[in-house]
Formats: structure tokens, C-alpha cells, sequence
């Protein structure tokens, strides 16, 4: 049988028996002698017997002579040196020859400096990387010579890298919680340390005089710093969000080594427990949001079957969805005012028409209706109805322009004021929370066109309203839309999103906008005065 197929359990050699040493004399007993235990004829046999134990080969590794015995070879075995030296012996014992004098000194144009660690290795110590420059080396040389145990080792071992000429040393297990992995770095590792068994990827190991030149992984782009602070994150220690800047170098960089839980957790966001509506909330912002974390919430009432509220769980780090409260700002929402009571709808502009569009899809597919009219997802480069640019019109949850509804309870600032809307809305209480919205004419503290001093207030007006201003009639063109429509610019907006049944829609139910709280502007002259100066 070869040498080099040996299994290492049956090339181990049987222990020796001897005889038990007879009990000193005057003994009033017999003494029992430790008998050796399983454990320690293991770690005495633990070398399998390729080579001959005893016996010293040479390796001549560039200019540097190395004698290693057969133990130290065969502890890290089948390898190339085995299968050499066993050769030699093989080749002896069939020619009769001096085994001595048959073992000639193998030769390779290596470095020696290198091969002194795996020397240490062979000898049995652990052998620790320094650095990626001496990781690599190591590696590129235990593939070479073919040592599944260093190579084993070295794959377990921690990932070296340079990120902005800085060396980082990453234990592995640093990517082990969920949405970190695979990532720019395990991914990039797997080009050649991908599995201990695959020696140099897309090579022909036969006739290969020499591995490839590996370099150190290096990201020399990106921030060190910056590095540092994810690592710090990834290792669970809090770090301070200095402003919005320092959160979006670390998001940018979150997303560059593809650390997908980690950003999760450092979007903006706010979770919190609403006391008056009974629920967990979580407040995000309209382009943070991904289709997974999306689901419907049904609140079905004997009015309305159909009911309920949109929902989010971010993707890897939350474990059960709240009530999503969306921001939507950069001045891209108007609410556009028709006659009648709850007649407000909302245009959206540029990007933000896209994602609500998108968002809307989304929330369809969750409620399993039926496709949308124009494929979102797949839209045509040019030509045709398909390359218009999405929008909420083409979902069936709503028309172009969004249904609107300003509840009593939303906290709404109109021209750098407080306002009360005064329209009648329907109430969405949980457990009995919340009222009904009531109507009521007071004069307007702006002088607006709100009445006389002798206005009556409405009997239907909710407890805990207080006093507020009618919304304000334009009879100037500023604040108006075609047709003399009123109209209001969102600066910024959150909003809860609503599933009811709808009497005149597409579909059987569609999607309202709720409002929570809106900075909203009803005039170029309102806009104008929030603007400042460049120089502050």
C-alpha cells in the first residue's frame, strides 16, 4: 500500500503492554499503578506514521538548509513533502537500495523566512499572522506545499486588511449576526481562500513550478476612521452620531462593504409606544424603506371590513412591525384642496412620486390585488405608455393623486403657524382611542377670512381641540392651483398610512395618507420668509 494513502488511524502503532511492577515488600496490600488513559495514548499516537518518525529529510528552501524529521512531516499530512520523501523510501525498498542514501535533499526556490513559521508548525507550535503581507504568504505557501491542517488553520484564522493605508485585523465571527454576511470582505476572500480543499482557483495544480502573486486585501478609498467606527458598531459599542454628515459617511460606507444590518440599524428612525393610539410606532423616511419590512396590519370595524393600517419591521434587526408613521420631505408633497369634505388630495413630485408609486406596489401585492397597470418595476427604456415615469395612478390602491386626510389630531404648522383643520373626518381609534373631528368658526388670529367676532363656535368641536384658525379662503392668487384650488406646499410630512374599503376607487379597497404632523407653506411669500441668507 502507498505510504501517502494511508489512513492516519490505521498507520498508528499498537501501545505496548509490559508488565505491572510487583508491590514493594512489607506492602499490607496490593497498589494499584495509574494505567495510562485513552486521552493520552491519543495525543502520544496523534502522528501518523507517513514517514518514518526517526528518520531527518532535508528541504532546501532558497539559500537556507532545513532538517525536519519524519514526525514533524507527517504531523501535517498528506502533503507534497511526504509524497516526496515517500517516494524516495518507496523507490529504495523496491531497489534494494540504502534508504540513507536514497533520500536526496529537495530544493525550492521559495522564502526561507516564510517557511521558518511552517517549520514551526511542523514542529508543532501555533504559528499567528502577523499581518496580511505575512497572512498571504503563508497561505500562498501551505496551498503549495499542499498542508491541510495549516491551511485549515489559516482559513479559521482573522481576515487582514488595509483599509485607507490603515491594517485591520477582523475576527470572522465579527460577521456572524444577521444581514453582515456575505459581505465585500468574505466575498472577496473567497477568490482564493474560499475553501481549504480548492487550491488556487481556475490553476492546473499540475506543473505549477510557483503559486500566483496574492497581495493583501486593500481598500485604500475608503476612511479609516470611519472603518473603525463600523467595526466598533459591529462589536456592539455604542457610537455617537456627531450630525447628519457623520451619519451619512457611515451609512455610504455600511453600504460599500455591504453590512446590510448594520444600516439598518443606523438609518434615521424613531421607535416609539404610542400611549394614545395603543400601538408601537416607527417613524421613517420615505427612501429608507425596503419591500421586505413592509406588511398590512388588518383592523377590520362592522363600517369598514376592509380596514387596517400599513406596517414595518427593518429587515434583520427588528422582530416584530409597528405602525409605520412615513416621512416624506425636500418640499415634494402638495395637498391640493376640492370642494366639499374630504376632498384633499396629494401630488407627489420628482423622486418621492416614484417611491410612493413604488411603495404603493408594494402594498398591493401585499394585499393580493390584482397587478398593477403599468409594470413599475420593468419600465421601458423609451417609447410608449410604459416609459412614463411611475406613479401612484398606476396601482390600484389609489389614483394619481393620493387621498388625503387631515385628522384633528395631526400636529400641522401652516406659514410658520399652528393650525386646527376644521372639516368633519372620520375617527381611527384603537381600543376607543381617539374622537371624531368637529367643525368650528372662530376668528382667525391672521385676520384671515374666519369670521366676525361674533362666529359661533360648533357644538361639535372635539374635547382636547382647544381654540384654533379656520383654514384660510386665498382670495389672492398666491396659494392657489387651477381653477382658484387651494393649495399647500409639505415641506415636510409624516403620515400614517391607511387601508379602507373605497367607494369610488379602482379596486376594492385603496391607501389614504393620514396625517401626523406637516410644516406646510400656502404661499411663494411663506416660502420666502423661511429662506436664509449663504452667509448665515
Amino acid at each position: 500500500m502507498d505510504p501517502n494513502q494511508q489512513h492516519p488511524s490505521s498507520s498508528r502503532p499498537t501501545p505496548s503492554r509490559s508488565k505491572q511492577p510487583a508491590p514493594p515488600m512489607g506492602s499490607s496490600h496490593h497498589q494499584q499503578q495509574p494505567t495510562p488513559q485513552p486521552s493520552d495514548l491519543v495525543l502520544v499516537n496523534k502522528i501518523p506514521k507517513i514517514l518514518p518518525h526517526e528518520r531527518v529529510f532535508p528541504i532546501q528552501i532558497g539559500s537556507e538548509l532545513f532538517k525536519l524529521s519524519g514526525a514533524s512531516l507527517s504531523s501535517d499530512a498528506p502533503s507534497y513533502f511526504s509524497h516526496y520523501f515517500a517516494s524516495q523510501l518507496k523507490g529504495a525498498e523496491e531497489s534494494g537500495e540504502d534508504p540513507c542514501s536514497a533520500i536526496r535533499t529537495l530544493y525550492i526556490d521559495r522564502d526561507p523566512i516564510t517557511f521558518r513559521d511552517i517549520s514551526l508548525h511542523l514542529q508543532g507550535y501555533h504559528v499567528h499572522p502577523r499581518d496580511g503581507t505575512h497572512f498571504v504568504r503563508l497561505f500562498a505557501d501551505a496551498q503549495f506545499y499542499s498542508l491541510p491542517k495549516l491551511i485549515s488553520q489559516l482559513y479559521e484564522e482573522s481576515i487582514f486588511t488595509s483599509i485607507g493605508h490603515r491594517e485591520f485585523q477582523i475576527p470572522r465571527d465579527l460577521f456572524s449576526s444577521p444581514g453582515n454576511s456575505p459581505n465585500f470582505f468574505t466575498l472577496g476572500f473567497a477568490v482564493f481562500f474560499s475553501s481549504p480543499d480548492d487550491l488556487f482557483p481556475g490553476l492546473d495544480r499540475e506543473g505549477l513550478l510557483r503559486p500566483p502573486s496574492i497581495i493583501p486585501p486593500s481598500v485604500p478609498n475608503r476612511s479609516a476612521d470611519t472603518f473603525a467606527e463600523i467595526l466598533k458598531l459591529l462589536r456592539g459599542y455604542p457610537v455617537a452620531i456627531r450630525s447628519e454628515t457623520h451619519r451619512a459617511e457611515l451609512l455610504q460606507d455600511c453600504r460599500y462593504f455591504h453590512f446590510k444590518g448594520l444600516e439598518q440599524r443606523l438609518i434615521p428612525h424613531s421607535i416609539t409606544y404610542n400611549q394614545a393610539r395603543r400601538r408601537d410606532e416607527i417613524a421613517l423616511r420615505l427612501r429608507d424603506l425596503l419591500k421586505s419590512g413592509i406588511t398590512i396590519a388588518t383592523e377590520p370595524t362592522a363600517s369598514d371590513p376592509l380596514a387596517g393600517w400599513v406596517t414595518y419591521a427593518r429587515p434583520y434587526v427588528d422582530t416584530r412591525p409597528a405602525e409605520l408613521v412615513l416621512e416624506i420631505g425636500d418640499e415634494s408633497t402638495r395637498l391640493q384642496f376640492g370642494p366639499g369634505p374630504g376632498a384633499i388630495r396629494a401630488e407627489f413630485l420628482n423622486e418621492s412620486r416614484t417611491r410612493v408609486a413604488r411603495l404603493f406596489e408594494v402594498v398591493a401585492t401585499k394585499l393580493n390585488l390584482p397587478p398593477t397597470t403599468q409594470p413599475l418595476g420593468l419600465l421601458m427604456a423609451k417609447g410608449g405608455a410604459n416609459s412614463q415615469p411611475p406613479t401612484p395612478g398606476n396601482t390600484p390602491l389609489s389614483e394619481d393623486l393620493v387621498r388625503v386626510v387631515l385628522d384633528p389630531e395631526a400636529s400641522i404648522t401652516l406659514d410658520g403657524r399652528p393650525y386646527v383643520p376644521e372639516e368633519e373626518y372620520p375617527s381611527y381609534s384603537f381600543g376607543g382611542v381617539g374622537g371624531g373631528g368637529g367643525a368650528m368658526s372662530i376668528p382667525s388670529s391672521a385676520g384671515g377670512a374666519g369670521g366676525g367676532q361674533d362666529s359661533p363656535v360648533s357644538s361639535s368641536m372635539p374635547l382636547g381641540l382647544g381654540l384654533g384658525r379656520k383654514r384660510r379662503r386665498l382670495d389672492s392668487p398666491h396659494g392657489t392651483g387651477p381653477g382658484g384650488v387651494e393649495e399647500w406646499i409639505v415641506r415636510t410630512g409624516q403620515w400614517r398610512l391607511r387601508i379602507q374599503a373605497a367607494k369610488n376607487g379602482k379596486a376594492a379597497v385603496e391607501c389614504v395618507l393620514v396625517a401626523v404632523k406637516l410644516d406646510a407653506m400656502s404661499s411663494e411669500q411663506a416660502r420666502n420668509s423661511q429662506r436664509v441668507f449663504l452667509g448665515g
